[in-house]
């Protein structure tokens, strides 16, 4: 371990004591009260929603709920609340606080004439205004070194029926009213260090039973996003701010009105794309007159930039408060969604943060900042109702309390045996922790075995999440033998970043199993109904032990050992239900053998991650690679195997940004090996089912159809989402928001004279380049890709392919 490394870590400790010592400090030494009350509009009586309270000449803030009614939490002293709202004058109240207070707020709306606006020809007022505020954003980013904040965040999951467990079915309509299903609640310390340094700690996280603690992080800084910055992201796609460098040219502005925040002006001007077909925002913008910071930003995301059309709407909303030197930072976010899925399945969210207690360009050290963007405190799930209480929060509704009721009322009650059957599960859950073989998997068929039953038991820990242990057993009626396979994992260390694993094993394997990303009920299907079995298969009875451990977060080494006998199969069954004048292709031989291996691998993985209490969850952004080295080396001498290799694979994933939300998906791979390998260790180049497509494989090419001993294999994929058809603004198609992509896969391979000498099948080699290009149109919400491909060179037979990429095969 390096002395940089060491001495990172050892500052994360002390960061991390530091949040605790503080924490605990603060809440024995310091005694809150609460302030209650509610903002109402002084005609009409309505509470105005999201309205700010701000104690002054401080950062201490909080905002009210969607029916206005605020909390605050402060410690004992005197202190200057201000109420506001844009369109209204403030209201301010003086208050000594020695117990909790109620404090209502009635806001008056202001009204101002609007001055008479000379439009001059090829001039819009609204553009000069924008460009100011752009000026104005540009200059406060370069006054910003960092800052740090609290901050609190409430989510709402909404369904049409409540959350049991992991199971939502589908139905052919959802007519439903949405209803309250799921409440997340968390406290963050938010870090922020130009120029684009973020880190945040959970402090506290609470939610209702039915929904699991790690979804908790999703809201606690990992959607919160500002429009000061010049890209917001949304579904994996960047979508220029109403005052990005590029707003001018990307968007069209006019000032809808002119209103007041007490004696100040400000604008409230409307925007929209000027391209109907581009990816955006429109609504308002707030603009304040002569300091042209942005306020506020009421904006909806338009139909273009909505994936698939998924979202009914998608509204955000966010205000903005100026401090020391002109500094504006965001004080809320909030976004609201509606959708249906197909029409079958309604759903809605909304997410609701205030920020506070912002202190800007202090000290912060930058070895605050690695891999770990969001990090869970220790304590952070043991928080009780006296802390949640002193905490700046906002107010539950009514609809909300009761949703919490509800909700973990239904939590309590024991599942029941086959209360989540679905006949199309692979697995079928009898409580938290034990499930046993589902409808899907009980049943398979191949030509080795025949009908075949299959049971397996499966047993987690829920609770640690360390342990898993399964069991499976199944029994083939015709080559009348019974396989089976036990499996134990067992995970270490606070972030559960080391693994032991243990198998031992007497079954029968796909020959070239580790590229074949077809299922069991695939190939089960094409038999009984077709007659192919795609697949050739072996015996192997055997064991395997590895050890695999993050040594840093970006290094993970790994070290295991492998002794397994294997066996030829023979064809046993030629049944089917159709197609009796046909046979099913005879089984091909391996080299049967005993192999006594050991195994070492080194990944490194340069994505950043979450540290959600249980596991570091990585992330896979837009720009991601990993590179995987592995070996295994089966040894006469010092390990008595009955082979002599040793086989080298090298690997490198991810994707990479190309224009604008355009990307390129990478696989990269290259297999060699030194003695004589057995067929069953030989590298196949990954194929594919007739009129069937997988990614990162050969569409042109069958499974098993080219192997070798010395392979390389090149994958590209570039993602062009919507855009073409959008360009093209072809009636009807540009607005079905069909996704293009386009593939380019490379391969050789060759056989070694050692490995040929022991082969006893008929083989292909490429040694010069094989090229295959085509490309894909699918949709978003459909887990259906179609694709069409052509061999550039090695022409013969399939020189030309559809097929239908589906996870579902």
């Amino acid at each position: 371990m390096s002395k940089t490394y060491f001495n990172k870590m050892i500052k994360q400790i002390l960061y991390l004591l530091f949040f605790l010592v503080y924490q605990y400090n603060d809440q024995i030494t310091a005694q809150y009260f609460s302030v209650t009350g509610k903002v109402v509009d002084s005609i009409s009586g309505e509470g105005l929603s999201y309205s700010n309270i701000r104690i002054l000449n401080s950062t201490v803030g909080t905002a009210s709920n969607s029916e206005g009614f605020y909390k605050l939490n402060l410690k004992k002293g005197s202190y200057t609340i201000i109420a506001s709202y844009i369109g209204y004058l403030s209201d301010t109240t003086e208050i000594s606080l020695f117990d909790d207070g109620v404090i209502d707020f009635k806001l008056s709306p202001i009204e101002i004439i609007m001055d008479e606006i000379t439009v001059e020809p090829g001039l819009n007022p609204a553009y000069n205004i924008i460009k100011n505020a752009i000026k104005r954003k540009n200059e406060i980013k370069r006054k910003i070194d960092n800052y740090r904040y609290s901050s609190y965040t409430k989510g709402i999951i909404k369904t049409t029926k409540d959350l049991a467990g992991s199971e939502y079915s589908l139905s052919s309509q959802d007519t439903g009213k949405l209803k309250i299903s799921g409440i997340l609640e968390n406290e963050s310390r938010g870090f922020f260090k130009s120029p684009d340094n973020v880190k945040h700690f959970i402090v506290a996280r609470k939610q209702t039973a039915n929904t699991p603690p790690f979804i908790n992080i999703l809201t606690g800084g990992m959607l919160l996003q500002s429009f000061y910055e010049d890209e917001l992201n949304f579904m994996r796609r960047s979508i220029p701010s109403p005052i990005s460098d590029e707003a001018l040219s990307y968007y069209y502005f006019y000032i809808e009105k002119e209103i007041a925040m007490d004696n100040k002006k400000v604008f409230q001007i409307y925007f929209d794309t000027d391209n109907p077909a581009a990816p955006g925002f429109y609504g308002k913008l707030f603009i304040a007159d002569s300091t042209f910071h942005l306020l506020k930003a009421d904006v909806n995301l338009n139909n273009m930039a909505n994936p698939g059309g998924l979202f009914d709407f998608v509204k955000i909303y966010q205000q903005f408060s100026i401090f020391d030197d002109g500094i504006a930072l965001p004080i809320d976010y909030r976004l609201f969604a509606e959708g249906n899925y197909l029409g079958l399945a309604k759903f809605g969210f909304e997410l609701n943060t205030i920020l506070n207690r912002y202190e800007i360009n202090s000290d912060i050290d930058e070895e605050l900042f690695d891999n770990a963007v969001i990090s869970v405190l220790p304590d952070a799930d043991k928080k009780d109702e006296n802390y949640w209480s002193s905490i700046q929060s906002i107010p539950n509704t009514m609809e909300e309390e009761i949703a919490y009721n509800r909700i973990d009322s239904l939590a309590s009650v024991s599942k029941s045996f086959g209360q989540d059957f679905s006949f199309l599960s692979d697995k079928l859950e009898l409580n938290n922790n034990i499930a046993i073989t589902g409808p899907l998997g009980i049943y398979s068929f191949n030509k080795i075995q025949g009908s075949t039953l299959n049971l397996g038991l499966y047993y987690n820990d829920g609770e640690e999440q360390r342990l898993s242990l399964n069991g499976n057993i199944s029994y083939g009626f015709a080559d009348d033998l019974v396989k089976k396979e036990l499996q134990f994992d067992y995970l270490l260390g606070d972030f559960r970043t080391s693994k032991i694993e243990f198998s031992i094993y007497d079954k029968m394997k796909g020959l070239f199993g580790f590229t074949d990303n077809y299922n069991k009920f695939t190939s089960t299907v094409l038999s009984l109904f077709t007659k192919y079995d795609f697949r050739d298969y072996y015996y192997s009875k055997g064991l395997k032990v590895n050890f695999s451990s993050e040594i840093t977060p970006l290094f993970t080494i790994g070290l295991g050992y492998i002794s397994q006998k294997d066996m030829s199969a023979e064809n046993n069954s030629d049944f089917s239900f159709f197609y009796n004048d046909r046979s099913y292709s005879e089984n091909m031989p391996i080299y049967d053998s005993r192999t006594n291996a050991i195994t070492a691998s080194l990944t490194v993985d340069f994505r950043k991650f979450i540290e959600d209490g249980f596991f570091r969850r990585r992330i896979t952004e837009r720009n991601n690679i990993i590179f995987n080295v592995s070996l295994i080396r089966s040894n006469p001498n010092f390990l008595n195997s009955g082979t002599d290799f040793t086989l080298y694979k090298l690997n490198s994933y991810g994707s990479l940004s190309t224009i604008g939300n355009w990307s390129l998906d990478f696989s990269a791979n290259h297999i060699f090996s030194r003695g004589t390998l057995p067929i069953q260790w030989l590298y196949a180049l990954p194929g594919n089912i007739s009129a069937g497509g997988k990614d990162n494989s050969f569409r042109t090419l069958r499974i098993g159809e080219v192997y070798g001993d010395k392979v390389t294999t090149v994958f590209l994929k570039h993602n062009f989402l919507d855009d073409i058809f959008k360009f093209l603004q072809i009636p009807f198609i540009e607005s079905l928001q069909l996704q293009l992509s386009s593939h380019l896969n490379i391969a050789m391979s060759e056989i070694s004279k050692d490995s040929k000498m022991i082969l006893n099948s008929d083989f292909r080699e490429f040694r010069e380049p094989f090229y295959e290009l085509g490309f894909g149109i699918g949709h978003i919400l459909i887990p259906l890709n179609f694709e069409f491909t052509w061999k550039l060179n090695y022409r013969g037979k399939n020189n030309f392919v559809f097929g239908i990429n589906s996870f579902a095969l």
